[in-house]
């Protein structure tokens, strides 16, 4: 059963405790990552105590004999013996015993940040290949269950590509994800959903982030700015955004960290969200930009999609929400925040931090409350959720905030088209009628896009005008912030669908 103390994160779980029960006599293996702050440790950490497992975490710049005597220390705590009996193990001989210990217990054996110890002993996966072999041809021991965790992604991508060693052996390839809206302004205890999606905006859902701020959350959005320029904007504390972005970006080995791995996040901040785009802003040529994106994407610094109506359209932004932040929001400040002057730093940039931040980042919040919808009402049983844009007869782009849609030989089935505004107006019928026309657009495209339901996301509410047609209408809904942070249903959902 899940420890009360691990809030959400519910499916994750189960997919960990069947990983561990599964009554298989064979050596299973799993792999969980994630995010630096996004809460691993924590979740196998309580995995490991209610199995009766050994959990091990491995050092940074821990040299190889440190790290093996650690190793050591701990299976003769969990053992009940004397340290001396394992200190000089190899490492073979270690996981093995580990792997057997854990077994006779029914639990799980955690190596949590394996990256550590794999800078100085590469050889790891591969000895947890030869245990794992061994045990299939029913040489070693039965039954054992070991997990390897991290937050290096590079290197734990890699630990199942190509010809690697864990490949085709690993039972589980869990990545963690940050928490959403609702289960963060739970975990912070903001009541207000306009603070807690400002916090959300600035930090993500990592809820490591929590422990490192040194004042209380704010509860309205009037305390957002003392909060911001005690915290984030503040150099003197741990959740400053130049200290932890550095942090971020130097945590994975793989990543160089040259001037122009840095110069393509601040592109990607400041908008630029394909190669040519970056290309421009940095008067590169594209081509030359390619294998330095691969390199940010593959360490997590960057996601890249690709739209799913026009497959030619790459879709690239930045991981972490307190990365952009800092090149948005601190950078240009840096003079007045390193002199004390964090308050007025805030107040300058503030439409920056509206504009640039708040805005893209409520669209993404709703896009992923509607994924994590399952009312066929709502995305009509779609199984993509994202944002694209369509183009008119004169050329013009519009862009559509989401589209929930399932794309089958190379025609879309529209479920859902909508906007998602942070503006402080409410919404009216204006908006409606434009995705209106936007759903015209797209059927003019060939698309599929009859029975599409019309979706308006608002910060702020809806206009009395627009609520009443919405009612009347059987293709229209209505979702508030409100409903994003903490209700079950939207202001106006369609009707008899």
């Amino acid at each position: 059963m899940k420890p009360s103390r691990v809030l959400s994160r519910d499916t994750e779980w189960a997919a960990l405790a069947q990983f561990v029960q599964r009554r298989d006599p064979r050596l299973r293996l799993g792999i969980v990552s994630g995010r630096r702050r996004v809460g691993k440790s924590f979740l196998i950490r309580a995995l490991a105590e209610v199995s009766d497992g050994l959990y091990v975490s491995a050092v940074a710049e821990e040299g190889v004999v440190a790290a093996r005597r650690r190793l050591a220390s701990e299976i003769a705590r969990y053992a009940g013996i004397g340290p001396e009996l394992v200190a000089d193990a190899s490492w073979e001989s270690l996981l093995s015993t580990a792997i057997e210990l854990t077994a006779r217990r029914r639990g799980v054996f955690v190596i949590d940040e394996l990256p550590y110890w794999m800078a100085h002993s590469p050889e790891l996966p591969g000895l947890l290949q030869l245990l794992y072999d061994q045990a299939q041809a029913g040489q070693g021991a039965t039954g054992g269950r070991v997990i390897v965790c991290g937050s290096a992604m590079s290197v734990m991508n890699d630990l199942l590509s190509g010809t690697k060693a864990l490949r085709g052996r690993a039972a589980i390839d869990l990545r963690l994800r940050p928490f959403d809206l609702a289960t963060t302004a739970r975990y912070w205890g903001i009541g207000d959903p306009a603070a807690a999606l400002r916090v959300h905006a600035l930090l993500g859902g990592a809820p490591g982030y929590r422990n490192l701020a040194n004042v209380d959350a704010p509860q309205t959005t009037d305390e957002v700015g003392d909060w911001v320029s005690s915290t984030v904007l503040d150099p003197r504390q741990a959740l400053f955004s130049g200290s932890e972005a550095e942090y971020l970006l130097r945590e994975d080995p793989k990543f160089t960290g040259s001037a122009l791995h840095y110069a393509i996040i601040n592109a990607v901040a400041n908008g630029a969200t394909s190669p040519a785009k970056i290309g421009g802003l940095l008067e590169q040529p594209r081509s030359s930009l390619t294998r330095p994106i691969d390199a940010l994407v593959s360490a997590g610094y960057l996601r890249h999609d690709t739209d799913p109506l026009w497959e030619r359209r790459p879709v690239i932004t930045i991981v972490d929400p307190i990365v952009r932040f800092h090149n948005l929001v601190t950078v240009p400040q840096r003079d007045l925040v390193e002199t004390g002057q964090s308050a007025e730093a805030w107040r300058r940039s503030r439409p920056t931090f509206v504009a640039r931040i708040l805005g893209p980042h409520f669209e993404s919040c709703a896009r992923a409350w509607l994924r994590g919808q399952a009312d066929p009402a709502l995305r009509g049983h779609a199984g993509v959720v994202t944002g694209t844009v369509v183009n008119d007869r004169k050329g013009q782009k519009h862009e559509i905030d989401i589209v929930a849609l399932d794309k089958r030989a190379g025609r879309a089935e529209i479920r859902l088209i909508g906007e998602a505004k942070a503006t402080v107006t409410r919404r009216s019928t204006a908006d409606l009628d434009r995705l209106d026309r936007l759903k015209e657009l797209l059927a003019e495209q060939g698309h599929d896009a009859g029975s599409a339901v019309l979706a308006l996301f608002s910060m702020e509410g809806f206009q009395p005008d627009l609520v009443s047609t919405a009612r009347r209408r059987r293709d229209v809904l209505l979702v508030d912030l409100p409903v994003l942070v903490d209700a079950d249903d939207p202001v106006v959902m369609p009707a008899g669908r």
